[in-house]
Formats: structure tokens, C-alpha cells, sequence
């Protein structure tokens, strides 16, 4: 949607886009006063169609970046993508935007949200006791200690020797291997409610679906480090198909294919000499790491493979493949698509 000067300010995707556009223009007292503004100033628009959805959230994506339309909040701001940071001696936890590479430290996300993660983060500082307002300076107990917000790590030894397993738990947590820490906080909600302390019920309850999205973030970014080449062929009806090739959070290629059956074997064969052109030079490269201008990307490709399995396929090509050219591999990989 543009403005009066040409100015592109919303961009956005729809799978019917007459009725996404025409319910912007319909009066209707349910607009918030964000639509009601973007309509005052829309005076011309574009539209871009795409084969398939998934091209579709990844353009979107792409243009809200690049062009970053004053109607569109998410994904347009990477000053925004927080981080949360462990001191290499597991003596602090807090949050960063910006990752020290060769530090020695670990660090997560990046996250997309602030509030959450802060929110996260509190919540298992509040369940594990381990709020000290001396930053484990001091060797007298803090006012923390106090109110019961700290387990004395502030002056007792036997303390920071529990605080920095704490921390290595929370390591585990985050990396989806351990969740105990978010059975206890589960625990105590549960607990509170049963008192009918609902107050705490439901702070708890908030603090752990903080948690929870922390930690399905981390999948995301796991999940695309990990799996650094993709094929993923999507039907757009019975006799075709568009197949992408994924390096990581990048469309490296896309092409569509109509009345595949009568060519499949040539089909198949095309596609190994397209997957060793387009692979080969992405498997010599280093590991991928998803940053904050990665992340959006890398979001849309997690989620639209793992929800979208009725309509798409997709296969994973190890570097392994590429580099030892298996092709009887890679061939029955594509079998497995088509």
C-alpha cells in the first residue's frame, strides 16, 4: 500500500487477496485505529503474486526489511532482537543485543521480543530463587535475601556453588534437553492455584508460556543451523510442482515444473545436476549461524515445513552427499519427494 508520494508504507500477503484488500476499505467499527489510519493514507497500491504461500511469507519478510513500511511493526527493526547471554564461568545471566564472537560466553537467540524475554527470564530467576541484587559481589546478603527472592549467593559459598548448577540447568533448558526447571515453575502455578492464590497462578502462568517460546525459538534456530541444505517440493495441484532449494534461512533456488509425470526420469536427473550446482559451493562454506537478520527468515521456513506437510515434502542433503558426490543418494532422496 502506498501514499499520496509514492511512499510503499504496508506491505503484507494474503491468500485471497480481493477479500485482505476489500476488508481494509469496509467500514467496520472492529478497525483498529492502526487500519483506520493506514486506510486515510492509502492512496495507490501493488501486488506481486507468487506461485505458492511459502514464497509468499518469504517476500513479505523480505520487503518489510528492506523497504520498512511505517504500518508494518514486526520484522523491520534487527535493534530490536534481543539476546540472552551466560558468563563462560556460569557466574551471570542477563540479556545482550549484541553476541561478542570468541568470547567464551554463551548465548541464545536471537529473540524477536523483548517483554518475553525478559518476562522468561524472571520467571526463572523468581522459581529458582536466584534474584540477588548484589550481582554475587558482596560477601553480606543482599536485600533479596531478605524477601526470599535469593538463596544466599551473595555470602554463602555452598550458595554460588548451587547458583552456578542452576545456571548450567537453565543452559539445558534453553537448549530443549532438560526441562525440569519448567516442571517446578508448572509446579508452583499449579500449587497457587490450588490455595486459590491466583494472583501467583497466574504470573506463573504467564512466566512459563514466556518459557515455553523461548525455548520453541531455540528449536527454530537449532533446526536451521543444523539442517543447512533442504529440498522441499511443494504440489500446487496434481501435475505440478515447485521445488526450492534452502541453504539455511535463504531460497537459494526455485524453479516450477507443470506436467511433470510424462518427464519424471528427466526430471529427477535435472534436479541431482541443479541440487550439486547449487549445494556445492554451500557445503564448503562454514557452519551457518542464524543471527538477527536471519531469524524472521528462518521462522517462516521452520514453521511452514513442519505445518504444511500435506501439501509440501522435504528432505535434508547432508554436506556429506555433496562433497562425496553420492548421487544414488541424493537420487533417492528426490525419490522420496516425487
Amino acid at each position: 500500500m502506498k501514499d499520496s508520494l509514492e511512499n510503499t508504507i504496508y506491505v503484507g500477503k494474503s491468500k485471497n487477496l480481493i477479500s485482505r484488500v476489500g476488508s481494509y476499505f469496509q467500514s467496520s467499527k472492529s478497525h483498529s485505529p492502526k487500519v483506520v489510519k493506514l486506510v486515510k493514507n492509502t492512496k495507490d497500491f501493488d501486488y506481486i503474486l507468487t506461485d505458492t504461500e511459502f514464497e509468499a511469507f518469504m517476500l513479505e519478510c523480505r520487503l518489510i526489511k528492506e523497504i520498512k513500511p511505517s504500518y508494518n511493526r514486526m520484522m523491520k527493526a534487527p535493534l530490536s532482537y534481543i539476546y540472552i547471554k551466560i558468563n563462560s564461568n556460569y557466574s551471570k545471566i542477563e540479556t545482550s543485543f549484541e553476541v561478542s564472537q570468541n568470547d567464551g560466553n554463551f548465548y541464545f537467540g536471537p529473540f524477536t521480543n523483548k517483554n518475553t524475554v525478559e518476562r522468561g527470564l524472571q520467571g526463572i530467576k523468581e522459581c529458582l530463587k536466584i534474584q540477588c541484587s548484589n550481582n554475587l559481589q558482596n560477601t553480606s546478603p543482599c536485600l533479596n535475601y531478605s524477601l526470599g527472592l535469593c538463596l544466599g549467593m551473595c555470602f554463602d559459598v555452598s550458595a554460588k556453588v548451587k547458583f552456578r548448577s542452576f545456571i548450567k540447568d537453565i543452559i539445558k533448558l534453553l537448549n530443549g534437553t532438560d526441562k525440569n526447571i519448567l516442571n517446578i515453575m508448572e509446579s508452583i502455578m499449579k500449587e497457587a492455584a490450588e490455595k486459590l492464590d491466583f494472583d501467583t497462578a497466574i504470573k506463573y502462568r504467564d512466566y512459563i508460556a514466556s518459557v515455553k517460546s523461548l525455548i520453541a525459538k531455540e528449536k527454530v534456530i537449532t533446526f536451521s543451523e543444523k539442517n543447512k541444505n533442504i529440498v522441499l517440493i511443494e504440489y500446487l495441484n496434481k501435475d505440478t510442482f515447485k521445488i526450492f532449494l534452502i541453504n539455511g534461512p535463504k531460497i537459494v533456488f526455485s524453479r516450477l515444473f507443470k506436467n511433470f509425470l510424462p518427464n519424471i526420469k528427466e526430471i529427477k536427473a535435472d534436479l541431482i545436476e541443479i541440487i550439486y550446482s547449487y549445494f556445492s559451493q554451500k557445503a564448503l562454506e562454514s557452519s551457518i549461524e542464524i543471527g538477527k537478520h536471519e531469524i524472521d527468515e528462518s521462522q517462516i521456513i521452520y514453521t511452514y515445513l513442519n505445518a504444511n506437510k500435506n501439501c509440501c515434502n522435504h528432505v535434508v542433503i547432508p554436506e556429506e552427499w555433496i562433497k562425496n558426490k553420492l548421487t544414488a543418494s541424493i537420487y533417492e532422496a528426490i525419490n522420496s519427494l516425487l
